[in-house]
């Protein structure tokens, strides 16, 4: 499960550190960007690989708390991630977005409760397929 993780983290860093880069190449053309700033860089790739490389992935997978604290847990540090990379990437941003935190919260909680759901049922069924093939043969 370690080295799953760790491999999953890998290759969230990466993805997200190449999306962060093109994201400063489209809206800093023409500007300098500070050494300094290059760690922020890495702090939002840092933070999107532990949420979505590591947390997400031992939270929906590994961890067998019921579904009400999956997504609570899952809901929580979805927005606490993104307003901290929001942070890391853009001050003015960040503070033009931070009003909006409960309209966030809530939109975070169905979308969970959404994807949760729709994962459950993806998941059974592809089970009941498995018992299905194995009972037939």
């Amino acid at each position: 499960m370690m080295i799953q993780l760790r491999q999953s983290f890998f290759q969230v860093f990466t993805m997200s550190l190449l999306w962060v880069v093109l994201l400063l190449t489209v809206f800093y053309k023409g500007e300098t960007v500070g050494i300094e700033y290059l760690w922020n860089v890495a702090g939002i790739a840092a933070i999107c690989g532990v949420l979505f490389g590591v947390l997400y992935k031992a939270l929906w997978s590994h961890f067998t708390f019921k579904p009400v604290w999956n997504i609570l847990i899952s809901s929580v540090l979805s927005i606490c991630g993104a307003l901290l990379g929001m942070r890391l990437f853009s001050r003015e941003m960040y503070d033009m977005l931070f009003p909006w935190l409960p309209g966030m919260i809530v939109i975070s909680l169905v979308l969970h409760t959404l994807a949760f759901y729709a994962y459950a049922r993806m998941d059974s069924r592809k089970r009941a397929e498995e018992l299905n093939n194995k009972l037939q043969r």
